[in-house]
């Protein structure tokens, strides 16, 4: 039996990157999994690899900013797998202005996308952890919070410091219901993404900051999410986990 075993969690962003790395891991400790996201083919995709491997998994697309969107989403989960019991806030985006030159539709995006879908996704969880007497939330910030870069990213970084807050808040409000509420803040992790807007010589740079000289992988936070959302860590909430290779060391 795996440590996830008879759970049922939802990933949000989970088509790719850290969240596909979860959704895996997820499965592969015997979770069944809904893989949510806007890339709805990529999201079957990962859905039908957890299948092939023997788990149980629902690929959903979703709008994590949209209210209706979210509600559907946790409704159509536990229509499939009847129940909730763990719920992933790992959809986000990391697009690059200059603040200078950002408008105020920008900023706002990247807050709804990032931060607001933690609340309305926690919020229509909620009912379920309630009935169930317990439940567990990760939420995915950055360590860019602790180290107020990258340049060009401070909606994004305010968003993520943002979720650091609502983590530490909400494990407060919540915890009388047995929830337990924490979030990880991965550094600079080898994804797909990263390749699309890191050149070896930034990366090469940053891994040369870190305590640890290698590459942080997105099985590395997938690990990390299994111990938050597993019984083994029943007594601890409100906390934020680097899994950074020492680069911020907070």
């Amino acid at each position: 039996m795996g440590r996830l075993a008879n759970r049922i969690a939802i990933v949000t962003g989970g088509a790719n990157g850290i969240g596909e790395g979860i959704a895996l891991e997820f499965a592969a400790e015997g979770a069944g999994v809904a893989v949510v996201d806007l890339d709805f083919e990529r999201a079957k995709s990962v859905a039908a690899c957890i299948e092939r491997q023997g788990a149980a998994a629902l690929a959903l697309q979703a709008d994590v900013s949209n209210e209706l969107s979210v509600a559907s989403m946790v409704a159509a989960t536990v229509q499939r797998f009847g129940g909730l019991h763990i719920l992933i806030n790992n959809a986000g985006i990391d697009p690059r202005y200059p603040c200078h030159e950002m408008s105020v539709g920008q900023w706002d995006h990247v807050q709804a996308v990032n931060l607001r879908s933690c609340f309305l996704c926690a919020r229509a969880a909620f009912p379920h952890f309630r009935a169930n007497g317990s439940g567990k939330i990760v939420n995915i910030a950055s360590v860019t919070f602790w180290r107020g870069r990258p340049k060009n990213l401070v909606h994004y970084i305010a968003s993520k410091g943002g979720i650091i807050g609502f983590t530490r808040a909400l494990a407060c409000d919540w915890g009388e219901f047995n929830i337990e509420v924490n979030a990880i803040s991965p550094g600079a992790v080898e994804t797909e993404r990263e390749k699309q807007i890191a050149t070896p010589e930034m990366l090469a740079e940053l891994v040369a900051m870190q305590a640890l000289p290698r590459r942080v992988l997105p099985r590395h936070n997938a690990r990390t999410a299994v111990f938050l959302a597993s019984s083994d860590s029943d007594t601890i909430t409100g906390q934020t986990l680097n899994v950074d290779a020492g680069l911020a060391m907070h």
